[in-house]
């Protein structure tokens, strides 16, 4: 047990599990169950992106230097302020003889696990990257242990979509779940309907049979909603104000939501979700924004009889799920599409 979840990656401090270390071992040789990996690019998640473009300016080169820094000093891609990290794609460059993955040398992969569990070494000073998107191109290796979750890249996607998709699997994987529990008629209010997690869980609710709203912060987003058709109705309204969201989502499906699923990659949107949620409902938080406190002591305080579950971004069969929605729906390949052309 101890090697297949790689407590000899640890470095500091001793005895926890790596995504709770601040210091990993990344060095390139592998043990007898783990595979190494030669990176071609990160996809940083949105909340440790926009925490550095918004401490830094916008200066990439100054967020570039950052990365560098986190993963040299870390052994690992590991934001210390958002405490998340991202994914990414590579090639398989050796698998242990007792490696479980099914993964063999030449095979390009997704990593399905956290960059803040993943022992890291850039080896190119990131010299691809402008600092100014979430997905890197990069060169360096990465290890992954027997308890680690990789998937083969489609054919029919290329390798900068597939990483934008794997990104955010989890959720609508959760939310197909959750809709499907439930046995009486379910809205779904998505906070952050325009985004990549956000899209693929409007249109996992609606193809469980779900009514749904999206919340996006302006007319913009609006409007990429719209043109996509991913929801029955639109609601413009500042995640992080707890009234207008709830006033919003109530206005846009007649009642509070059965499911509020949150995908807005800021702070201070746990106190909304939960109050435009419906007594006996599902809050369902993907933001690696959410501080978890605030939600639990938020609901306790606004007596809301409400279920909070964790996206942690992993169901069986989650990575399949997310690249069927994309080939099943045009309008939300073309989305993620244009979202991987801008950056």
């Amino acid at each position: 047990m101890s090697a297949s979840v790689g407590l000899a990656r640890v470095l500091e401090p001793e005895g926890v599990l790596p995504q709770a270390a601040w210091r990993l071992d990344a060095r390139p040789e592998i043990a007898a169950d783990e595979v190494r990996i030669a990176v071609e690019r990160l996809n940083l998640d949105a909340a440790s992106f926009r925490q550095l473009a918004e401490k830094h300016g916008g200066d990439g080169d100054a967020v570039r230097a950052e990365v560098l820094e986190i993963v040299g000093t870390r052994g690992k891609m590991h934001n210390p302020v958002t405490g998340s990290g991202g994914m990414l794609i590579g090639v398989v460059e050796e698998a242990g003889p007792q490696s479980p993955l099914g993964l063999k040398p030449g095979d390009r992969v997704a990593t399905l696990v956290s960059l803040t569990l993943t022992p890291l070494r850039i080896t190119d000073g990131l010299a691809g990257w402008d600092g100014k998107s979430e997905q890197v191109p990069a060169q360096g290796t990465a290890i992954l242990f027997g308890r680690s979750v990789a998937a083969v890249l489609p054919d029919d996607l290329r390798p900068e979509l597939a990483l934008a998709v794997y990104d955010v699997c989890g959720a609508p994987a959760l939310t197909d779940r959750v809709v499907r529990d439930y046995e009486t008629p379910v809205t779904v209010a998505v906070l952050g309907g325009a985004g990549k997690s956000g899209s693929l869980s409007l249109t996992a609710a609606r193809l469980a049979g779900a009514r749904t709203v999206a919340v996006v912060i302006n007319e913009r987003e609006a409007q990429i909603v719209r043109d996509a058709e991913l929801a029955d109705a639109i609601a413009i309204a500042d995640a992080r104000n707890p009234v207008e969201v709830s006033k919003a989502v109530t206005e846009a499906l007649g009642a509070p939501a059965t499911v509020t699923v949150v995908c807005v990659d800021v702070p201070g949107c746990e106190h909304g979700a939960i109050l435009a949620t419906a007594a006996g409902g599902t809050v369902i938080f993907f933001s690696m924004a959410t501080s978890f406190p605030a939600a639990a002591l938020g609901a306790e305080g606004l007596a809301a009889d409400v279920t909070m579950l964790i996206g942690n971004g992993y169901l069986p069969g989650h990575a399949e799920f997310a690249v069927d929605l994309l080939r099943r729906v045009p309008a939300v390949r073309r989305l993620f599409e244009e979202r991987v052309a801008g950056h």
